[in-house]
């Protein structure tokens, strides 16, 4: 028997050593709700964690801009059904215009209200949404998934000739009138095509937007099958873990007493 070495201490103080750390390990994935505490805990599903997170966050950008845009277009929309409305009441001023039992100082009172709503539709052409023109001249390119797909949302220009040659018309005159009305009979089928261009666009960024959210929710499940915790398994470790450093400890204790049985040898 010797006492220099305690060979069962130290063995009771390496297991004692590792039930701690398991148990501190526990501890901090019950505490952080994550399976993944430390690189070192799982390499591979720490890599795969990062890739997902990433992936993530570039879907709900990309959910983000598909928004915005269908935004814009429902902006878009809502001032071209204005304008509608104004080229429907020019067209009502041509007709009257052609009347003949009207006389030219009645057509000059038409010609002002015509004017007047030709300056809204002109106006109407210079608006904007969050500082970028909603009657643009060129397309705009959204941005649909994390990936740098783009869509290409056909432009409105209240500036084309449709609408250019309905605000120049003229109904002072009978003459004029005819004239006006088809001209303004033109810009109305020209914005009727507009309007089913900005609605097809809305439903295909609507389509983009739930497809993103699909799978910006897969996404999410499965990094959470690799990062999660499970707290009633991990709770259960806990307990395992608690039992080994208290019984540990009391092994220990029992060990470091073991070699004062060698003093009984000295009595």
């Amino acid at each position: 028997m010797v006492i220099n070495t305690n060979i069962a201490a130290k063995v009771s103080a390496n297991n004692l050593d590792k039930s701690t750390n398991l148990l501190n390990a526990s501890l901090a994935r019950l505490s952080s709700g994550s399976k993944i505490v430390s690189p070192s805990d799982d390499p591979a599903g720490m890599a795969e964690s990062m890739t997902l997170n990433a992936e993530i966050g570039q879907t709900s950008a990309a959910n983000a801009n598909v928004g915005n845009a269908v935004s814009f277009l429902q902006t878009q929309d809502g001032y071209l059904q204005q304008v509608g409305s104004a080229l429907d009441q020019m067209a009502q001023l041509a007709v009257q215009s052609q009347d003949a039992t009207k006389t030219n100082t009645e057509r000059a009172d038409y010609q002002k209200e015509f004017n007047t709503l030709a300056g809204y539709i002109t106006d109407t052409g210079t608006k904007d949404f969050n500082g970028v023109s909603l009657f643009s001249t060129s397309p705009l390119s959204v941005t649909t998934d994390g990936n740098g797909t783009t869509f290409s949302m056909t432009n409105v220009d209240l500036t084309a000739t449709a609408y250019h040659n309905a605000i120049a018309g003229d109904i002072s005159t009978t003459a004029g009138a005819v004239t006006a009305l088809a001209a303004v009979t033109a810009a109305i089928t020209a914005l009727a095509t507009d309007r089913s261009i900005v609605g097809a666009s809305v439903q295909r960024l609507t389509y983009t937007g739930n497809e993103l959210g699909v799978l910006q929710n897969n996404l999410t499940a499965a990094n959470s099958a690799i990062s999660d915790v499970d707290v009633a398994q991990e709770s259960t470790n806990y307990a395992k873990y608690q039992i080994l450093v208290q019984s540990g400890t009391a092994m220990l204790a029992q060990a470091n007493q073991s070699p004062q049985s060698v003093l009984k040898l000295l009595q």
